[in-house]
């Protein structure tokens, strides 16, 4: 019933706009070439009444220029769709959210805090751990570009190197020397002579390894708890009960007298000096 009525709203939707909107004239204009001998251009119209407000009109531009300024606004439009997986995947981002959903999970607590919580922790820890990065790749990347002292190559060029340099300190020697089998890289002598292609995978992989690792840490001591109290409430023959539903409160007490919080956060902030 529901697709239905989505149906039957659109196909009215449809019927309006002929019936309300009044008629309108689409006309074309576009510049073409004239006869080398003529030495003048030649501007085709369809419809010449373009003076009318219900006119639709279309330009057609085929200067360098133009296409030039529409391939720029192409490249700037894919960098805004990619800049999820680029804040995602090449800060680190990764590493403290895989972090803050194990201490979760090691809580027990289910939703608690949510996910739009851990998100946001993860998102402003990122920023802060990032800011050194992002002011270098502001000061000698953009500013120069904005101020047209170099080029778009260039720009890209200066605005990937801070990058590059966060990811080579914080990537495992063993990944990366992995991904440059794998793209065929032996002859490596400096950082220069791995791409960013290369690098990124390994980077990635070496931040899900050390999250995994941080993770194992956070539930062992969670862990000796559900132990104990599962082996107490055997002895007790209340083996009926749930020890998950029993130990929660105890994880988190222990969790609150610990100052788990700031534990967990300031470490894994001093794992990425």
């Amino acid at each position: 019933m529901k697709k239905i009525f989505l149906r039957i709203l659109c196909l009215m939707l449809f019927v309006c706009c002929f019936t309300v909107v009044p008629s309108t004239t689409v006309y074309a204009t576009g510049v073409i070439e004239g006869d080398e001998d003529a030495g003048e251009d030649t501007q085709t119209i369809i419809e010449n009444d373009p003076s009318d407000s219900n006119v639709l009109g279309i330009t057609i531009g085929t200067d360098s220029e133009s296409v030039s300024s529409a391939l720029q606004i192409v490249i700037v439009l894919t960098v805004i769709a990619l800049c999820p997986s680029i804040l995602i995947m090449l800060t680190s981002f990764t590493r403290i959210l895989v972090v803050l959903h194990f201490t979760r999970s090691a809580l027990n607590t289910q939703s608690a805090p949510p996910n739009q919580v851990l998100i946001g922790i993860a998102l402003f820890l990122t920023i802060f751990i990032m800011s050194p990065t992002l002011t270098t790749i502001y000061e000698e990347a953009y500013v120069p570009f904005s101020n047209e002292e170099i080029d778009q190559d260039e720009f890209f060029d200066r605005a990937i190197d801070p990058l590059r340099e966060f990811m080579f300190d914080q990537v495992n020697e063993k990944d990366l020397n992995s991904m440059c089998e794998i793209s065929g890289i032996t002859d490596v002598d400096t950082r220069d002579d791995i791409p960013t292609t290369t690098l990124i995978p390994a980077f990635i992989i070496s931040e899900l390894k050390i999250a995994f690792w941080i993770g194992f840490l956070i539930y062992v001591p969670f862990l000796v708890i559900d132990m104990v109290v599962s082996s107490t409430l055997m002895s007790m023959g209340m083996m009926m009960l749930p020890p998950t539903t029993i130990s929660m409160p105890f994880k988190i007490l222990l969790f609150v007298l610990a100052d788990g919080w700031n534990l967990i956060i300031v470490n894994l902030m001093k794992t990425f000096t």
